[in-house]
C-alpha cells in the first residue's frame, strides 16, 4: 500500500457523499481529508487495512478491528446517509483461494441458500449473535461476533467479512496511489509537472503546441477541482484527463494511458503511475517476477494492470501467455491458470 503523502484536496462535499471517515486527537473526531481513498479500499472485501499519512505521522488503520495501531488514536467510519435508508453491505467469506460473497458463488460451486441482505437482515437483529444456514445438505454457522464461517459436519473454519459495496456516487474515486491525509493544509499554486506514458514507454510532459494545454494549464484546472475532468483535442482525437484515476482515455477508441503529477524537485504528489507500481507473481522456483509483455509472450504489462486495477481495486481482468490463458484476481491478489486451475500470489510493488 502506498504511504505517499500529499497535500489535502477539496474532496467530494459531505452531500456526495454517504461515509465519512474520522480519527480522534484528543477527545475530538477529525475528518480525514481525500477519505475517499480509505473507503475504496474499504469496499474490497480483501484488503486487511491501509497506512495514512497524517500529523501525527504515519498511521495503520486495520479494517477488520477499525482501529489503528496507536493507542491514543481511535478511527470511525460515520455513515451520513438520511434516516432510513440503509447501506448496500456485502458479507463475504474466504475460500480456498478468494473471499466470495454469499450467495454468488462462481459456478462449479454450490450456492449458498442465504445472500447477503439476507445476512444484514440477521446481523441487524442480533450484531453479536450466531446465525445458521445450509449450503446443499451441508450445514453451517456464521459467529458474528468472531466473524467466522463453520461446517457443522466438519468443523471447518473459514473467516468471513462485512464491507460496504462500493457504488459511484459515493463521492469515492478509484484513486489508490495518493494516500489521505489530516492535514488542513491547501493544494499550493504552481511548480508542477504533468506527464502522460507513451508509447515507447518514456514519461512525456504536455505540451500546449500538441494539446493546446501545458503543464501549468493542466495543474490550475486541477487545483480547481482535484476530483474532475479536462477534456482536449490532439489532431482529429479527443482525450478526457481524468484526475481521480490519474489517466488519460482516448474518447474514440478507448484507449488509456497513465498519468503522473511530479513537483520541480522530482517527487510525485498525486499520481496512478509517477514511479509506476510494478505487478508481480510467486514463481514456480519461489521467486517474484515482473509482468512483462517480453516474458513468455504475455499479453499485459505492469502498466496495463495498473490501469486496470485503477478502474476496479476490487475486480477481475484475463490475459494470456504463449499457452495459458489466466484471471488475474485483484481482491485475493491471486493469478489462476483457467485450464490447470493452478494459482500463484500476486503483489503490487510501489517503487
Amino acid at each position: 500500500m502506498s504511504e505517499e503523502e500529499v497535500n489535502s484536496s477539496l474532496g467530494a462535499s459531505v452531500s456526495e457523499k454517504h461515509f465519512e471517515w474520522q480519527l480522534s486527537v484528543g477527545h475530538q473526531w477529525l475528518r480525514i481529508d481525500n477519505d475517499h481513498v480509505i473507503e475504496t479500499h474499504y469496499c474490497q472485501p480483501g484488503a486487511k487495512g491501509i497506512t495514512i499519512n497524517t500529523s501525527h505521522g504515519s498511521v495503520y488503520i486495520d479494517f477488520d478491528k477499525l482501529q489503528t495501531l496507536n493507542a491514543a488514536l481511535k478511527v470511525q467510519r460515520q455513515s451520513l446517509l438520511p434516516q432510513g435508508q440503509a447501506e448496500d453491505i456485502g458479507w463475504y467469506f474466504r475460500d480456498d483461494q478468494l473471499w466470495r460473497e454469499y450467495g454468488s458463488q462462481s459456478s462449479g460451486m454450490l450456492t449458498s441458500s442465504i445472500s447477503s441482505g439476507d445476512v444484514e437482515r440477521q446481523f441487524t437483529v442480533n450484531p453479536r449473535g450466531i446465525f445458521s444456514f445450509i449450503v446443499g445438505s451441508t450445514g453451517y454457522t456464521l459467529n458474528f461476533s468472531a466473524m467466522t464461517q463453520t461446517n457443522i459436519t466438519t468443523g471447518l473454519c473459514r473467516n468471513v467479512r462485512r464491507r460496504p459495496k462500493f457504488t459511484s456516487n459515493t463521492g469515492s474515486f478509484y484513486s489508490t496511489s495518493a494516500a489521505p491525509t489530516a492535514s488542513s493544509s491547501q493544494l499550493t499554486d504552481g511548480g508542477y509537472k504533468w506527464e502522460f506514458m507513451a508509447e515507447e514507454g518514456e514519461w512525456t510532459e504536455y505540451q500546449a503546441y500538441v494539446c493546446s494545454y501545458d503543464s501549468a494549464a493542466i495543474e490550475r484546472q486541477y487545483q480547481l477541482n482535484p476530483q474532475g475532468q479536462l477534456r482536449f483535442k490532439i489532431r482529429r482525437f479527443s482525450y478526457t484527463l481524468d484526475f481521480s484515476r490519474m489517466c488519460q482515455v482516448n474518447d474514440k477508441i478507448g484507449t488509456k494511458r497513465a498519468v503522473r503529477r511530479t513537483a520541480d524537485n522530482g517527487s510525485q504528489q498525486h499520481s496512478s503511475g509517477g514511479t509506476q507500481p510494478r505487478w508481480q507473481f510467486l514463481d514456480i522456483d519461489g521467486t517474484w517476477k515482473d509482468y512483462s509483455k517480453g516474458c513468455r509472450l504475455c499479453s499485459v504489462s505492469s502498466q496495463d494492470i495498473e490501469l486496470q486495477y485503477q478502474q476496479n481495486p476490487s475486480g477481475t481482468m484475463t490475459f494470456t501467455t504463449k499457452r495459458f490463458k489466466y484471471e488475474l484476481n485483484f481482491s485475493a491478489m491471486t493469478q489462476v491458470n483457467l485450464s490447470t486451475t493452478t494459482t500463484r500470489s500476486v503483489q503490487r510493488l510501489d517503487q
